[in-house]
């Protein structure tokens, strides 16, 4: 998954962003709201991690830009994207304000980072349409919390890598991903992507989890067939 952390405090911003990755996200990082409305117009984000004070402005201005209505279907960004307000602003009345402006959840500095990610886990699973924690497809069973899957009950190690675009697969079962769209999700700006990553970590996630998972479609991309219902 691919986050975009709008926060102007370059050791907060630094901080978060590599605690992002060793627990398998994709990370970017925005000090302005320029910047954050020039990334979030060029490239597709899971959710938005926004701070309300800013160099050039108010949070609360990009949060609007973002959940404006009429602009095109498919336009960048997604109105509909989970934001998550992190901001040192803990009066009741900014609470109130910001998720008034649309904002899905609101985390008061300083936070917890584990519990940062579970709201991040619960706006993710809540933007995908899903209520259970779990994922289950065929023989297995994920655990995004926990980071574990079961394959027929028995454990299986993935890498982060391999355990996000799983997830990112899963997410989107029946519908083919493209190799390009596959790396804007699972890789930030600052990550060396080889030409071949997306097919080395599939080839291991078959390897370790069933040929029959993951189909290719030749010259387009990836998918989990959607499961067959009785």
């Amino acid at each position: 998954m691919r986050i975009l952390v709008v926060e102007d405090d370059a050791g907060i911003a630094v901080g978060l962003r590599a605690n992002l990755q060793q627990r398998g996200y994709a990370a970017d990082v925005c000090a302005t709201l320029a910047a954050a409305w020039g990334a979030l117009r060029s490239e597709a984000f899971d959710l938005v991690l926004l701070d309300l004070g800013l160099a050039d402005g108010d949070g609360g201005d990009l949060l609007r830009r973002i959940r404006q209505p009429q602009r095109a279907t498919g336009e960048l960004p997604d109105p509909l994207m989970p934001v998550l307000i992190m901001t040192a602003r803990d009066q009741v009345a900014d609470r109130i304000s910001g998720l008034n402006l649309g904002a899905d959840d609101y985390l008061v500095k300083p936070f917890d980072l584990d519990e940062l990610e579970a709201r991040m886990r619960a706006l993710l699973r809540r933007s995908a349409g899903r209520a259970h924690p779990l994922l289950v497809h065929g023989e297995l069973v994920i655990d995004p919390g926990a980071r574990s899957v079961l394959r027929a009950g028995q454990g299986v190690e993935l890498t982060p890598r391999e355990f996000a675009l799983l997830l990112l697969l899963l997410a989107s079962r029946g519908r083919v991903l493209s190799r390009q769209q596959l790396e804007a999700r699972l890789y930030s700006w600052e990550d060396a992507v080889g030409s071949n990553a997306v097919e080395v970590h599939v080839h291991h996630l078959r390897r370790k989890l069933g040929e029959g998972l993951i189909q290719t479609l030749r010259g387009v991309g990836y998918f989990i067939p959607q499961e067959e219902r009785s």
